[in-house]
C-alpha cells in the first residue's frame, strides 16, 4: 500500500506577521483534512523567520518567533542569516531552548568543532507507514560574520555531500532545507541526485509549481509570509518515491482569520511594552531630515566615527526614519527610528581610493533612491552625511582639516550595507574590512544619546 506525504513550508518570513493568523488557520485546516484521510503532514520553516526590525522579535531576541512556530506545529526548521548573524552568540545559542521542533543545520559549529546541542545536521522522519524521509538543513556561508560572533560555519556544499553519503542505506528519500539561495540549490540538484526535494530560501524566489532539475524538485515560497508552499510526495508500498509536486497558496486569497488585525497589532504592542526601558531624557527635540543636514543624523555619523576609531565616516540620512521628541527616550523609540539590522564597518583605503568613494557618494541619484535589502529597512536612501570630511569640489577634499593625500592610508567608518552589492565598487573590492558585531547602528546611537 502506497502513501501520500504532505509538506507545508514557509521561508523568509522576516517577522512580517501580517499574514500569520491566516498561515496558522490554513495549516491547521490542512492538517485536519490530511489527518481525516490518514495522510502524513510535515510543517517546515526554511530560515529567516526572525528579523529584528520588528519589536516583537527585538524585545525577545527571537524567542517569540520560536513560540509562534511551536503554535504552528512546526516539525523541522533551519536557520537563515537573520538567525545566525544578527543575534549575539548567547542569544542564538539559547534561541531554541523551548523549541518543540527539530533545528537542522549541517554547517554550524562552535569554534572547537563541536556541534551545538540544539542543531542537528539531519533527522530521519519515519512516516505512519514506515517510509524514512531524511531532512538535512544548511545555511548561507557568511564565514566572516559568524566568526566575529564566535561561531564556525563551514562550506555548505561539502557538508551536504558528506551527510548524503552518511545517509546511504538509512533512508528512502532525502529532503534539503536550504537557506542557501536558488543558484546554490540548482547546483546541488544538478550534482547530488540523491536529494529528491530542495525546500529553498534566502533569495526569496517564488516557484509556483517548483522547478525540476534532473530528478530533484526545487521549491521556494518568496518572502514575508505571502505564500505557504505545499509539496506532495507519493510513495509506493516499497517506500519508493513515485511522484512529487508543489504549489503555492497565496495568503491574501485565503479567508480572513478571526480577529487577525488585532492579533497582529498585539504582537507589536507586546514587543513595544517590553522595550520601554529609558535610554535618556532630551532637553530639546532632535530632528531628522533626509535631504538636508539634521542634528540626529549628524550625531549618528559622528558617533559611528568615534565608535570605530576612524579618520572619517559617512552615512545616508535615510537610515533614521524619524527624529526624537523632547523628554524621555526609550529603547522602543530608538528601535522605531532605526530598525535596520545593520552593523558598523571600518575599512582601510588609500587616499586615491577614498577620493573615488567620496566622489561616488556625491552622485545626485542617491538621495531619492529607493532601496531594498542589504539590511536596510527604510524607504528613501537620503543624502550623504559626512564626519570629518569636507568636500569643496571633486578635486579639493579635506580629511580632518588636511588636504586628502592620494598615497596616505585612511580609516573610513560606514554602515556595513555599503560593503555589499552595487553601492561602491572600491569598497566591495578592498580586503581591509572590519565588521563590528553584534552591535547595530541603533546601539551606537543609544549609547551616544546616553552620554550626549
Amino acid at each position: 500500500m502506497g502513501e501520500t506525504i504532505h509538506f507545508y513550508y514557509i521561508n523568509d518570513l522576516h517577522s512580517h506577521f501580517e499574514h500569520w493568523p491566516r498561515i496558522q488557520q490554513f495549516i491547521r485546516k490542512r492538517k485536519e483534512q490530511h489527518n481525516n484521510t490518514e495522510e502524513e503532514t510535515i510543517v517546515l520553516d526554511i530560515g529567516d523567520n526572525t528579523d529584528r526590525f520588528h519589536p516583537f522579535t527585538e524585545a525577545f531576541l527571537g524567542k517569540g518567533n520560536v513560540k509562534l512556530l511551536n503554535e504552528l506545529g512546526c516539525d523541522y526548521a533551519t536557520i537563515g542569516n537573520n538567525e545566525g548573524i544578527t543575534f549575539p552568540f548567547a542569544a542564538l545559542d539559547r534561541l531554541y531552548d523551548e523549541a518543540q521542533f527539530k533545528v537542522l543545520v549541517a554547517n554550524l559549529f562552535y569554534p572547537n568543532g563541536q556541534r551545538p546541542s540544539w542543531a542537528q545536521p539531519y533527522s530521519i522522519h519515519v512516516t505512519k507507514l514506515g517510509a524514512r524521509i531524511a531532512f538535512i538543513g544548511a545555511t548561507a556561508y557568511f564565514r566572516v560574520f559568524y566568526e566575529k560572533l564566535g561561531w564556525r560555519v563551514t562550506e555548505p556544499y561539502e557538508e551536504i555531500s558528506r551527510v548524503v553519503n552518511e545517509l546511504e542505506g538509512k533512508c528512502d528519500c532525502i529532503v534539503l532545507l536550504s537557506h542557501l539561495g536558488l543558484e546554490f540549490d540548482e547546483q546541488v540538484a544538478a550534482t547530488i541526485p540523491e536529494i529528491s526535494v530542495i525546500l529553498g530560501a534566502h533569495t526569496h524566489h517564488i516557484l509556483h509549481q517548483g522547478k525540476m532539475i534532473e530528478q530533484t524538485l526545487l521549491c521556494g515560497a518568496g518572502k514575508g509570509g505571502t505564500y505557504v508552499g505545499h509539496a506532495e510526495l507519493s510513495m509506493d508500498d516499497l517506500h519508493q518515491l513515485t511522484d512529487v509536486s508543489t504549489r503555492l497558496f497565496d495568503m491574501n486569497k485565503q479567508p480572513a482569520a478571526m480577529h487577525e488585525k488585532e492579533y497582529v497589532h498585539s504582537l507589536h504592542e507586546i514587543g513595544k511594552e517590553k522595550m520601554m526601558t529609558e535610554i535618556c531624557s532630551l532637553q530639546k527635540p532632535l530632528g531628522v531630515e533626509w535631504f538636508n543636514e539634521s542634528p540626529l543624523v549628524r550625531l549618528l555619523c559622528d558617533s559611528l566615527r568615534a565608535w570605530c576609531d576612524a579618520d572619517c565616516a559617512f552615512i545616508n540620512a535615510g537610515l533614521l526614519l524619524d527624529g526624537l521628541d523632547e523628554g524621555i527616550v526609550t529603547a522602543y523609540d530608538i528601535h522605531k527610528i532605526c530598525p535596520h539590522p545593520i552593523n558598523p564597518c571600518l575599512i582601510e583605503v588609500s587616499g586615491s581610493e577614498l577620493k573615488e568613494i567620496l566622489v561616488q557618494s556625491m552622485d545626485e541619484k542617491w538621495p531619492h533612491m529607493q532601496i531594498k535589502g542589504f539590511g536596510f529597512r527604510g524607504n528613501i536612501f537620503g543624502m550623504m552625511i559626512y564626519s570629518n570630511i569636507h568636500i569643496l569640489s571633486k578635486h579639493e577634499i579635506y580629511i580632518g582639516g588636511e588636504l586628502l593625500q592620494p598615497a596616505k592610508q585612511y580609516k573610513l567608518a560606514l554602515p556595513d550595507m555599503f560593503t555589499f552589492g552595487y553601492f561602491f565598487p572600491s569598497i566591495t573590492r578592498t580586503d581591509k574590512k572590519q565588521y563590528f558585531l553584534p552591535e547595530f547602528l541603533r546601539d551606537i546611537l543609544a549609547e551616544s544619546l546616553r552620554t550626549h
